[in-house]
């Protein structure tokens, strides 16, 4: 029956069905997007939905009338297009929730809509990770296999500047779990032939709405059945249609193969799924059984029985060409290789993680009940982090969550939602400017890392709660009220006879005119950092008390102990009046470029924060003498302990890991926890410090500069840093990112594991450490590698991962390296790897990898030659 005949069969059928009032088929959902009404598909069998409740945003259209009839499908009529906003999402919640196996299906018909006739050109993404590229102007349909970890799933259009994106229709099927198997990742369709057939086929012949389209192949030859019921009855999970096993194609004689190729993007993991069905009925005792190979590796050896379904999937295959090939074996005699369906899929990395399940809850409810409607509120509240939503800023742990949340002058109304307390993770909540009513709700005082909370210019009665109240006092809260006149301030409530805004608690005002400056300075640059697990609060808090002159030369005993020197001038121990040693940063009278960056040191170190940063204690600006007093790092420098070949004690290999670790805390801080970042611009092993546990600290501000907007990408700026850790891009370009701080860390880590300087010095002249240790990599000589004074004490498994993540940071183009928070990542795995290591032995067994399977590694070092040197 041809696909005229089937269609005209179903809408018979259908034509005995009420059109209003058809239930949506179990475990799907079909939407047409940009329908007037809702309808049942007659020649189809499917009742669609127009999207209403499925998106907030874009605008209805028909497509023109030139074209209305061109494409008989109903879903091909209409769209919707969104001018606005640069992500639009659809939000979809199959019955079945999370967890299960669902076929996603986009379509696309742009009919000249806009009158421009100019295909747009734009992004899909599945929740939060990019999918495929739209550009095509036919009908056309991209198909996802995509397991949620949500009970919402969201596919949103991304304007990439191309043009304005539009959709056609949206579909969802559920699967069985059973199939289409692939962890943490999901499958995108490219093509799915129905093979030796000229119809196609979707649903009701396929149970899951799969679209089969027909496919002949040169050089082979068709074969089908015209009796195909006993298919269907031994029909595996895959539930291919027994119309499309009904027919195939086989190679021209057994000698011969089944051979498919094409070209691919390098980058692209390739899986493939075949369908067979023996269809012959062959003589008793014969069998047909063949091998299936992908890019010349064996996959799989296939035996078939008669009119039973099998299914194979190949492995991940990769590289700028595919070949797939279907070769009889000796055993099946005089039978060639058949294929009867086959579906190309590429892997979709899902690499961002969703935000914390509650938050999202507590946003989504707010945003109902003020009716908030913002371009930017679709999709995911904080990934990726281009997408985050206006007026948000969150922490980037796993999983993300909210850390200050904006809707100041939003114009909502109303008592506050009680969703507002389930924002756990809440440093920041900024209200000002609305018109809220009612009482300031107690269960505010239960966010636990609540620092700042603005309810100024609303219409607040009652007083402040007592738990609130309790918070200022203790000096854990910052609360803003002005401009409520129905709230009571106090005990007396009686009104103020100054009407001026104020912060409880007042911030007192330090002396010193360094401390006027410094806070000026902060106030403007608005450097807002993040307050994580570890980090303590960045808001402006004068503790770091001034300190006079001859305070100075007292707790250094007349500058009496000099422990380093640089541009700025030099560093004496200190001795603060508690006993507790410090470090204390002279100003040169002679360098103008030193008191720059004291200066700009002297900024950072009053407002930001972070375990794994040098803690400023105090300062000084006594007529001409100016200093900066730090906590001070007993176990100096990286760079001493790597260097110094006289020393009886070696980094051990765990204190390797640790100190990075500790180093990427910092640095991510200085990145992703403070808005504007702070690029570092001078990371070398001499500016990282250890203390008296061996806690590694990055010191040494002096060069760090911020973006002078967050979405800002680089900044040029005069040279920077330090001969061997320089990005080579930064050097090229002038232009000065995160990526380049990533690479003077790879150069780091390299440090660490080889125990070598950036730069080695040699009979032969001074040799980068990439160029010296990207030969030893690619030959899998961990050995060679890893610092000999270890003596062969390391763990090759962490090794191997740290030489990895080394490599992954150090391209030499920036686009190719990683943030810092997935270096982050990576490297704690490597501790991970080592704290097990710990436990097995400690149970007396231990496991560790083989060098060779550092084989599987891909090295990704740029331009570096071999440059043989002696250990």
């Amino acid at each position: 029956m041809g696909r005229m005949g089937v269609w005209l069969l179903v809408g018979m059928v259908g034509m005995l069905i009420p059109v209003h009032g058809q239930d949506q088929i179990p475990g799907f959902i079909s939407i047409d997007c940009g329908a007037p009404n809702d309808y049942y598909d007659i020649e189809l069998g499917i009742y669609y939905k127009k999207d209403e409740g499925f998106v907030d945003s874009g605008e209805n259209r028909q497509i023109s009338t030139l074209f209305i009839n061109e494409n008989k499908w109903q879903q091909s009529k209409n769209l919707r297009f969104f001018p606005n906003g640069t992500r639009n999402c659809y939000t979809l919640r199959p019955e079945q929730g999370k967890g299960n196996t669902y076929l996603i299906r986009t379509l696309f018909y742009y009919g000249n809509y806009d009158n421009k006739n100019q295909q747009p050109i734009f992004d899909l993404h599945i929740g939060t990770d990019y999918w495929t590229t739209v550009n095509t102007s036919n009908w056309t349909s991209y198909e996802i296999i995509h397991v949620p970890t949500t009970d919402n799933i969201q596919v949103c259009l991304i304007n990439t500047g191309n043009g304005v994106p539009y959709i056609s229709a949206l579909e969802l099927r559920l699967l069985d779990s059973s199939i289409y198997l692939l962890n943490s990742a999901s499958l995108s369709n490219h093509w799915r032939y129905d093979i030796g057939s000229s119809v196609m086929y979707r649903y009701p012949q396929d149970i899951y709405d799969r679209l089969w389209s027909a496919k002949i192949y040169n050089s082979t030859i068709p074969i089908n059945i015209t009796w195909t019921p006993s298919l269907s009855d031994n029909n595996d999970a895959y539930r291919v249609p027994a119309e499309v096993l009904g027919t195939a194609q086989r190679a021209t004689d057994a000698n011969s193969s089944i051979h498919l190729s094409w070209p691919s993007n390098s980058t692209n993991k390739w899986c493939i799924y075949f369908h067979f069905a023996e269809i012959e009925s062959l003589p008793s005792g014969q069998k047909r059984e063949f091998t299936i190979s992908v890019n010349g590796k064996l996959a799989e050896t296939v035996t078939l029985e008669y009119l039973k379904p099998l299914t194979v999937a190949s492995p991940l295959v990769s590289g700028s060409k595919i070949n797939l090939s279907i070769k009889a074996t000796p055993q099946s005699g005089r039978y060639p290789p058949i294929l009867n369906a086959v579906e190309f899929f590429t892997i979709v990395e899902l690499r961002n993680i969703l935000t914390a399940m509650d938050d999202i809850t507590a946003i989504n409810d707010i945003k109902k009940r003020y009716s908030i409607y913002r371009d930017s509120w679709q999709g995911d509240l904080c990934a990726p982090r281009d997408f985050i939503w206006d007026g948000l800023e969150c922490s980037y742990d796993n999983p993300p969550r909210i850390i200050s949340l904006n809707l100041s002058s939003s114009q909502l109304m109303g008592d506050l939602a009680a969703s507002l307390s389930d924002l756990l993770a809440l440093v920041s909540l900024d209200l000002s400017g609305n018109q809220f009513t009612g009482l300031i709700p107690e269960s505010l005082a239960k966010l636990p890392n609540l620092k700042f909370l603005n309810l100024s210019e609303n219409n607040f009665t009652g007083s402040i709660p007592e738990s609130l109240q309790k918070k200022i006092d203790d000096k854990q809260l910052q609360l803003r009220v002005e401009g409520n006149p129905h709230l009571c301030l106090e005990d007396s409530c009686k009104p103020k006879k100054k009407r001026n805004s104020y912060i409880i608690p007042v911030i007192a005002a330090a002396s010193g005119s360094v401390a006027i400056l410094l806070v000026a300075l902060a106030i403007i640059w608005r450097c807002k950092c993040k307050n994580k697990k570890g980090h303590r609060e960045g808001t402006i808090k004068l503790k770091n008390r001034p300190f006079s002159y001859t305070e100075v030369l007292k707790i250094t005993d007349n500058f009496k102990t000099v422990i380093g020197e640089g541009g700025f001038g030099k560093v004496y121990l200190g001795t603060l009046a508690n006993g507790t040693k410090s470090a204390v940063k002279m100003l040169s009278r002679t360098s103008r470029q030193g008191y720059r960056e004291f200066k700009t040191e002297a900024q950072l170190l009053m407002i930001v924060h972070h375990r794994n940063l040098v803690s400023l204690v105090g300062y000084c600006d006594d007529a001409e003498n100016m200093a900066l007093i730090y906590e001070f790092m007993e176990n100096g420098d990286l760079r001493h302990h790597l260097s110094d070949q006289s020393s009886t004690y070696v980094l051990t290999w765990k204190d390797r890991l640790r100190i990075a670790v500790d180093a990427a805390q910092g640095l991510d801080y200085l990145h992703n926890g403070c808005k504007p970042p702070i690029i570092h611009r001078d990371l070398k092993t001499s500016n990282i410090l250890l203390n008296e546990s061996m806690q590694a600290k990055i010191a040494d501000f002096g060069l760090s500069k911020a973006f002078a907007a967050e979405n800002d990408s680089h900044i040029s700026t005069r040279p920077a840093g330090t001969p061997g850790y320089l990005d080579p891009e930064f050097q090229s370009s002038g232009n000065l990112n995160r990526k380049s701080d990533v690479y003077s860390f790879g150069v780091i880590l390299f440090e660490l594991i080889t125990g070598y300087p950036a730069v080695i010095r040699s009979g032969s002249g001074n040799i980068h450490i990439l160029r010296w240790v990207t030969p030893i990599i690619e030959r899998g000589d961990i050995q060679s590698v890893v610092d000999p004074r270890l003596d062969g004490k390391f763990n090759v498994n962490s090794a191997w991962k740290l030489v990895e993540t080394a490599v992954s940071c150090v391209p030499t183009t920036a686009v190719r390296r990683p943030d810092i928070s997935r270096v982050l990542a990576e490297l704690k795995e490597c501790w991970d790897i080592e704290m097990a290591l710990e436990r097995s032995q400690r149970m007396g067994s231990s496991k560790i990898r083989s060098t060779e399977a550092f084989e599987m590694m891909s090295v990704e070092l740029d331009d570096y030659e071999s440059v043989p040197i002696a250990r």
